[in-house]
């Protein structure tokens, strides 16, 4: 029990979905609760409905009968502000407005001791501005908890530019003992999650907009292929429309308007109609009981022959997977010796088969003078159930086929994509990548921090750092180059600190203590 760490209970301010939630983690982890809603209605029906769902999960055999009941009796609804005053800590999840958050803090130190800690679990507003309406702002920090906060794991704890040490400590220490991991970031737009996270629905989302291919494509590209847990227009649909669309806006708006954070007027179309996902029963998804979800265009080769001489070649670290699923098929690996460093490839023939690296398979084919077929990055090709392909234009049918066959018989389902540079994860990747090097090099948290709230908050198979220093710094650099000349336009320039890892000047640490080495 976590409880000795506060002298007094704990009070949630705000009785909504992430409230009572908050309310149930500490509860659970021995606190009394006071839980307040200037609706006191709303209180009262969230704690209901709490109560419904834990005993029914106690009926279900999912949970002990005697933990649960304690765990509600710990839970009080207060219908005045003024019986917060003996909480040790305040959390408020209330509207996502500033002013609305700083009267309440106002009152709240009014009425609280002054060893009352206070935080806030808004996910978008500075916590430098709402601390700036208290008298004593040292003790006022972040708690932003992600939905649904009992299930899961992260919470990023927020520093703003008055918050102590010492406040930052206590709540990490609590909220490893409420069996979450912590993740510590300075006050900044977005945090680290919904800063970190825009390019994973922005570049699905310019793909879309681009025509590359059909919703269920584009998500079985970065689920079933790439290796994330849903698809990005899948998990909008889940989050809601609009919801994601105004947190994209709200960042955009906070980076000056950068180019990077451009919001979707594909996704505003949505929004504008009220097609808002699951909720309203239509998003990029239709979810009523007669609809029929689309599948994902696969290519499938029936008949042909595999290619006669498959070799592979170049140095296959940055890629230990594929090389893996290589070997398991009996394809030894040709290491060239005259550069460690050499990019991996296969030779099909007289096909050449590699990963992007941001320029189209026609220009590479037209550099290299033979047929190309190029591969997206995946997070893990052995488990994989697709692998995501485009060829170049001089290819015959025949050749790219013949591409198709063999990735069939590893066992693989093939999305081919026009010629299209970066494919979908890889440039989705290289930006989720370029977009954590920019929050470290501007000490919004560490690098340890921010793969850690990037793989606990919205389940990433790995860290966008630990992943870019899996393949190679050099390969996201060319990428984002590639990328920056083929669109000529400033979202995809690539971060300082990226272009000096590329060179080898310094080289990233994961400790929360020491980032970057010389």
């Amino acid at each position: 029990m976590s409880s000795f760490l506060l002298q007094g209970p704990v009070a949630v301010i705000g009785a909504g979905t992430m409230g009572i939630g908050i309310a149930q983690v500490a509860a659970a982890a021995g606190h009394n609760v006071l839980l307040f809603d200037v609706n006191v209605e709303a209180s009262t029906r969230a704690l209901t409905t709490l109560q419904q769902r834990l005993r029914q999960r106690v009926e279900a055999g999912k949970a002990d009968a005697n933990d649960t009941e304690q765990l509600l009796e710990r839970i009080q609804v207060v219908t005045a502000l003024s019986e917060l005053a003996p909480c040790a800590l305040a959390i408020e999840a209330i509207a996502e407005r500033l002013d609305v958050k700083q009267s309440l803090f106002r009152d709240l130190e009014a009425i609280c001791s002054q060893q009352t800690l206070f935080a806030s679990n808004t996910s978008s507003l500075s916590i430098t501005a709402i601390a700036s309406a208290l008298k004593h702002p040292q003790r006022m920090a972040g708690l932003h908890f992600f939905n649904p906060a009992p299930v899961m794991k992260l919470v990023e704890i927020v520093r703003g530019l008055e918050t102590t040490q010492a406040t930052l400590n206590l709540l990490q220490q609590l909220a490893v003992a409420w069996k979450k991991q912590p993740a510590i970031c300075r006050s900044a737009p977005g945090f680290i999650v919904n800063r970190v996270a825009r390019p994973f629905y922005a570049e699905t989302l310019r793909a879309l907009e681009e025509q590359v291919a059909s919703p269920a494509t584009l998500d079985a590209a970065l689920r079933d292929a790439g290796g994330f847990a849903m698809g990005p227009l899948q998990l909008t649909d889940l989050i809601g429309q609009d919801v994601n669309y105004a947190v994209t806006e709200s960042v955009f708006r906070a980076f000056g308007h950068d180019p990077r954070f451009q919001p979707s007027l594909v996704q505003q179309e949505l929004v504008n109609a009220g097609h808002l996902g699951r909720k309203s029963g239509r998003g990029f998804y239709r979810y009523d009981s007669s609809s029929i979800q689309e599948s994902p265009a696969f290519s499938c080769i029936e008949n042909g022959s595999l290619p006669q001489r498959i070799t592979a070649h170049g140095c296959w670290s940055s890629l230990p997977h594929f090389a893996a699923l290589l070997q398991q098929n009996g394809i030894a690996i040709e290491e060239q010796k005259e550069s460690a460093e050499s990019a991996p490839f296969l030779r099909l023939d007289e096909v050449i088969f590699m990963l992007s690296k941001g320029k189209l398979s026609s220009e590479v084919a037209e550099e290299m003078r033979t047929p190309v077929v190029q591969f997206d990055l995946s997070a893990n090709y052995q488990q994989a159930s697709v692998i995501t392909i485009s060829a170049a234009s001089c290819n015959t049918a025949a050749q790219t086929a013949l591409v198709i066959r063999f990735l069939q018989s590893l066992g693989k389902n093939v999305i081919v994509l026009p010629d299209y540079p970066a494919l979908l994860t890889l440039r989705t990747v290289a930006m989720l990548c370029n977009e954590a090097l920019d929050a470290l090099n501007k000490g919004i948290a560490s690098a340890a921090d921010l793969d850690l709230a990037m793989c606990r908050g919205v389940n990433y198979p790995l860290g966008p750092l630990a992943w870019g220093q899996q393949l190679g710094w050099q390969h996201i650099l060319a990428t984002l180059e590639n990328l920056n000349a083929f669109y000529a336009e400033p979202r995809y320039r690539p971060t300082s600190l990226l272009r000096q890892l590329a060179a080898g000047y310094v080289s990233l640490s994961f400790s929360a203590t020491q980032d970057l080495i010389p």
